[in-house]
């Protein structure tokens, strides 16, 4: 659980940081640049959670999985097929899909086989969604350019956060490994029984 968990993490904290730079060091972003960027960082985020619900040994995290991979596609292709979508339009998309993602987010932390660090996770990953949601849909009329600085502000915190937990993660992990390697017992050859005699060790082939 550890390992795929913490490379999905991993993976979308890149990503995120990735499209956070692209966004922030584009200073005259146009209304499809910024359509087509999010399409694409919706595309990846859907195909990364996909990949999560399928590598989840229980039902009730790869239901969460899937659904937030459902919300990433849709708000994808939206963006996408909109005829011409505007600075406004495109708030609004990225806002609803926020505040949606988020709200899933927090209901997935919730489902049946989650722990308990993965669930703070979930839920305070969802809520920094849920928040950078509100304010797009609280200031529709932000203009491309504004939208362009926050969307990538979110994307940097976001991406951050992911890699951070990602690590921290593989780290537990690999400290879990090594505890379970100390604690095996020793192997014995077959054949090889160690009794004692005379106060000293002696082994005797049986």
């Amino acid at each position: 659980m550890f390992k795929s968990l913490s490379t999905s993490l991993l993976v979308r904290g890149i990503l995120a940081v990735a499209v956070g730079i692209i966004a922030l060091a584009w200073p005259q972003v146009t209304v499809l640049a910024l359509v087509t960027l999010f399409a694409v960082y919706a595309f990846i985020a859907s195909g990364l959670e996909v990949a999560r619900a399928f590598s989840s040994a229980k039902a009730g995290p790869a239901f969460g999985h899937l659904l937030l991979g459902l919300v990433d596609l849709v708000a994808g292709v939206v963006a996408l097929v909109w005829p011409g979508p505007t600075a406004l339009v495109l708030v609004l998309i990225v806002g609803t899909w926020a505040v949606i993602a988020g709200l899933v987010e927090i209901a997935a932390a919730f489902q049946a086989g989650e722990q308990s660090g993965t669930r703070a996770m979930f839920i305070l990953g969802g809520l920094v969604s849920i928040a950078f949601g509100a304010v797009l849909c609280a200031r529709p009329g932000i203009g491309a350019i504004t939208l362009a600085l926050l969307f990538g502000l979110f994307n940097l915190a976001y991406g951050t956060w992911a890699l951070v937990h990602g690590i921290e993660l593989r780290r537990i992990r690999k400290t879990l490994h090594s505890a379970v390697k100390e604690t095996e017992p020793a192997y014995v050859k077959p054949g090889l029984v160690h009794t004692h005699s005379g106060g000293r060790l002696a082994s005797e082939v049986g």
